[in-house]
């Protein structure tokens, strides 16, 4: 089933900062940032598909446990900002800077 417009649009993003797969490390930060844009719904849509990646640095059980950790930790902002950063250079800003 293809994903909405929206959600393609963050894993082509995701998968152009991320070209050999989102490190598990990267996973709370990133849907740390993604969730301030996405319901929880699109969050756990956008997991499943970067879990079915075939160039998924993870399996999607470790994709899953991160989004649980996710719901109950939040990342330090030196992890925020360097996933910020990671896909400002592939061109997209997921969340302004304040």
């Amino acid at each position: 089933m293809p994903l909405p417009p929206l959600l393609q649009a963050v894993i082509d993003f995701v998968r152009k900062g991320y070209p050999q797969g989102v490190p598990e490390h990267d996973y709370l930060p990133l849907f740390a940032l993604l969730r301030r844009r996405l319901s929880e719904d699109e969050v756990e849509a956008l997991a499943v598909a970067l879990a079915e990646d075939p160039s998924a640095a993870q399996n999607p059980t470790a994709v899953r446990d991160a989004i649980e950790l996710h719901l109950d930790e939040e990342p330090s902002e030196s992890d925020i900002e360097r996933v910020r950063a990671r896909l400002a250079a592939a061109g997209w800003e997921p969340d302004p800077v304040a």
